[in-house]
């Protein structure tokens, strides 16, 4: 039997080819958008993009471990909201910063339980039941602090545990680069070994490829379900505490169409909404394409309008493609006798 190269190895893991054809865009916009403007090419727009792109590969990594599931959830935008007013009312309220967090973690896990229960269990459609909760998250944001945003977190905690809090998650620096994007990095390394190279990793696959044949091959869909729902709640918080970090306050909007993002930041890189495909190497690219699009479009005077425009013409045709692969379109029809 011939061995096959190690490039066409690479190119068989499936889902490879929708991430390093979101790499290659990726590349092409950033050069062309340096070439309108060779101000996109600067050492301080190169470290706000990869701090501004942190945000959306940490969701995207939620959404995707959702996506490949063949499932969906919606109420990411609103646990980063909720994420956001919990830590920021707590600090106000002069509690340690750090308990703040672990509560603001418990609260935020509540929430992944739920759609995990909702959807493996009482077989919920996810985007009815993500529809519901991404409700109960947002009232919470709201209700939390008596319908109103946050006073600056340093009102309550000091000056210099506010400083601190601000430093970790948005505004230091470690080895020259924004924690934000150090943060994004550890959590995109996790959940990328947790899903190539673990059971549960097979299972999140399994269930998105068949779910029937995943039940019958001994593999627990309500448990797997609620892991990757869990993942998306993790992945949510941590944005929160990072915009919560950035405004140095709690926003009830915080997170506003996050859910959003985290869909287009996964379909972009070849996640598959269909279910049973994808990499986690893909949303690394599709929140990278994401974020230069954006920031391209920011710096050459484009409206807010067109940049929408664009980024959903994009995610439709991302959606397209893998619809198209799937059912085979590109595939070689046997030759006639």
């Amino acid at each position: 039997m011939k061995k096959q190269s190690p490039l066409k190895r690479i190119f068989a893991i499936r889902g490879m080819g929708g991430a390093l054809t979101a790499f290659a865009g990726l590349i092409i916009i950033y050069i062309a958008f340096g070439i309108i403007n060779p101000a996109v090419f600067s050492g301080q727009n190169v470290m706000n993009l990869l701090r501004s792109m942190s945000k959306y590969l940490i969701i995207g990594i939620g959404q995707s471990y959702v996506l490949i599931t063949g499932n969906i959830d919606l109420s990411i935008g609103s646990v980063v909201g909720m994420s956001a007013m919990i830590a920021a009312t707590l600090m106000t309220m002069g509690v340690n910063p750090v308990v703040a967090i672990l509560i603001t973690f418990v609260c935020c896990m509540i929430i992944g339980v739920l759609n995990g229960i909702l959807v493996g269990k009482w077989k919920l459609p996810p985007f009815i039941a993500t529809l519901g909760t991404m409700f109960v998250a947002r009232g919470v944001a709201y209700m939390v602090n008596g319908n109103r945003n946050t006073d600056a977190i340093a009102s309550g905690v000091g000056k210099d545990a506010g400083e601190t809090f601000q430093n970790v998650f948005y505004y230091g620096k470690t080895l020259g680069v924004y924690n934000t994007f150090w943060i994004a990095i550890i959590i995109f390394i996790v959940f990328f070994f947790l899903l190539s190279k673990t059971r549960t990793g097979r299972h999140i696959y399994a269930i998105g490829s068949n779910v029937d044949a995943a039940k019958l091959s001994g593999v627990s869909v309500v448990k797997t379900t609620t892991k990757t729902y869990l993942v998306s709640a993790f992945c949510s918080f941590v944005v929160g505490l990072i915009l919560c970090g950035q405004a140095g306050m709690g926003n009830m909007e915080a997170g506003n169409m996050y859910e959003m993002y985290a869909v287009a930041a996964g379909v972009i890189g070849g996640i598959s909404p269909l279910g049973g495909t994808g990499l986690l190497l893909g949303t690394l690219a599709g929140a990278s394409v994401w974020q230069t699009l954006e920031n391209g479009l920011n710096m050459i005077g484009a409206q807010v309008g067109i940049q929408r425009l664009v980024i959903g013409i994009i995610v439709v045709f991302a959606v397209l493609l893998d619809v198209v692969v799937r059912n085979g379109v590109f595939k070689k029809k046997p030759a006639k006798n």
